[in-house]
């Protein structure tokens, strides 16, 4: 991220459905470039021992830099 840029934003919101799944809005997986057969990651960030936010990531982005990923979004969180 580079200065003056937003670190968050929401950018849909889902319902979760009787089994648990949820569907990513169309236009959300063809901006991210996600689809069938790709792999996601989900990240939790706690809070007084509380689960306060997921994040949703691409899998091939585990390359040992998630908290550097995820660190300016914990902070604006907090």
């Amino acid at each position: 991220m580079t200065g003056g840029e937003d670190v968050c934003r929401l950018e849909a919101l889902v319902t979760m459905d009787e089994r648990g799944q949820i569907v990513l809005p169309k236009a959300l997986r063809q901006r991210f470039g996600v689809g069938p057969g790709k792999k996601l990651a989900i990240s939790s960030c706690e809070c007084n021992g509380e689960v306060c936010c997921l994040v949703l990531m691409r899998a091939r982005s585990l390359d040992g830099k998630v908290r550097g990923v995820l660190s300016p979004v914990v902070r604006e969180v907090m």
